[in-house]
């Protein structure tokens, strides 16, 4: 017999997303919450928000084949689609990947207005020959898309889900934590260390939007956390958003925001991994049009930032708030000078060096707190 359900229901857990933004059809995962949607004033932003990143839905049945019906909207850069594809796990390990073969595909340029959507399909994800018994089942969305979910179908019924049983770990970044490099969901680097130590992760790793904006403050001060992570640094340095004298302001206020939701919950602040071309030299940053390698001309002036004093500048805000339970960590640590054939444009992680990262942020992050 075959159960079919509309979604959302309660005997599905949606994990990773802060909003559910209801659709004629179903419903549309958002990983900040609904009120920070009109506030949302960079177009990027407001896209990379609707980004499935770590948004997972969790079931508890015996079933040995499940469907689920979305609408995908894959993103396109250079002409070429971004990975896509939808991850099942049970207990933690990978057992199935389905790529999305349907769907809207958004071409990207540089200024968004110029992004153009060719609209396509609906399809169905089936998964097969599932493990016999009663067991919980992680369905991760696809990393680098934007999923309108519609249906779930099982061929045995849906029992009340069981909740994440890790601990509740928060983490904010870049393109880097994003992971729109990554081929699939669970291979980012986040994804990689939440599956490996149990942690049930939320990924508000935002490509090229970790600015620091107050309204992730106020989304990270709101949820439930049992650890806090922020890596930051290249989102400010490469468009020289900031300099000095606002930067260190921003982070401490930043800083107050999370406090006022967790007072002591462990928050580990994280310098960048290394970019070569901006570790002494300031933004803004540029790509080689015949390379994609990103570079910049500039040298810095007083109060410019580069990677390097970022990194001086983090470890001092750490020192000066004499907080028990905020800790520095050198980004560095997770990804080193040395590794620099791993980055393919010299600045992002290539799937293997996610995999690395990943291991490293379960030992030095996840493994401390176990």
């Amino acid at each position: 017999m075959t159960h079919h359900i509309s979604l959302p229901d309660d005997r599905v857990a949606i994990l990773g997303a802060l909003d559910l933004e209801r659709t004629p059809d179903g419903v549309r995962p958002r990983r900040l919450p609904a009120w920070t949607r009109p506030r949302l004033h960079d177009g990027w932003m407001n896209l990379v928000v609707s980004h499935a990143a770590a948004v997972r839905l969790r079931l508890r049945t015996a079933a040995r084949t499940l469907t689920l019906g979305v609408h995908v909207t894959v993103s396109e850069m250079n002409a070429s689609p971004l990975p896509a594809s939808f991850d099942l796990a049970i207990d933690g390990t990978v057992l199935t990947r389905v790529p999305a073969t349907a769907g809207d595909v958004l071409s990207l340029a540089v200024d968004l207005a110029d992004a153009r959507l060719s609209p396509g399909p609906a399809e169905t994800v089936r998964f097969d020959d599932l493990p016999a018994g009663v067991k919980d089942v992680e369905i991760w969305l696809p990393h680098s898309a934007t999923v309108e979910l519609r249906t779930l179908g099982s061929d045995a019924p849906l029992l009340a889900p069981t909740p994440p049983p890790g601990l509740a770990w928060v983490h904010y970044g870049s393109s880097i934590s994003h992971g729109l490099e990554a081929p699939a969901p669970t291979l980012t680097w986040p994804a990689v260390a939440a599956l490996t130590t149990g942690a049930s992760l939320t990924n508000l790793g935002f490509a090229g939007n970790a600015m620091l904006d107050p309204e992730v403050a106020r989304a990270i001060r709101d949820t439930p956390a049992d650890l806090i992570t922020l890596k930051v640094g290249i989102n400010i340095v490469g468009p020289a958003s900031m300099r000095e004298r606002t930067f260190v302001p921003a982070m401490h206020g930043f800083l107050d925001t999370i406090r006022e939701g967790h007072p002591d919950t462990p928050v580990v602040l994280i310098s960048p991994t290394p970019f070569a071309e901006l570790e002494t030299t300031a933004g803004p940053i540029t790509s080689a049009p015949e390379t994609g390698r990103r570079h910049t001309p500039q040298s810095p002036d007083a109060g410019a930032l580069t990677l390097t004093g970022v990194r001086t500048l983090l470890a001092k805000v750490v020192d000066v708030r004499a907080d028990p339970a905020l800790h520095y960590l050198d980004g560095r640590q997770l990804l080193g000078p040395d590794e620099a054939k791993s980055l393919p444009d010299g600045l992002h992680p290539d799937p293997a060096a996610h995999l690395r990262m990943g291991e490293r942020a379960a030992r030095l992050l996840l493994d401390p707190l176990l």
